[in-house]
């Protein structure tokens, strides 16, 4: 099942600090999914400063619960990254589909 996961950053004077902190450990946990087949597709969410305040990933799990148990040791989750998460089901066209 496909999901758009977007995840908001803290808007506190620590949030840039705590997002770099955890930056790395996030985006090989990302590159790991990519393989698996599990990330489809990942983006920073940025303001009209060009600062990074969130991120939107379109995952594919089978389930909603595996989902949230990845959301559970997610990097940006456990770094206190993303203040909020919102979750929705989705439907990737073919045309964007692994071939």
């Amino acid at each position: 099942m496909q999901f758009v996961v977007t995840g908001h950053d803290g808007t506190d004077q620590e949030a840039v600090a705590r997002r770099l902190a955890k930056r790395e450990e996030h985006l090989k946990a990302a590159e790991k999914m990519k393989v698996s087949g599990t990330l489809k597709f990942a983006t920073a969410l940025l303001d009209d400063d060009g600062k990074m305040i969130g991120s939107i990933l379109v995952v594919d799990f089978p389930s909603r619960e595996e989902l949230d148990q990845w959301l559970k040791v997610e990097p940006y989750i456990l770094g206190d990254v993303w203040r909020s998460v919102e979750v929705k089901p989705c439907r990737v066209a073919p045309m964007f589909q692994d071939n």
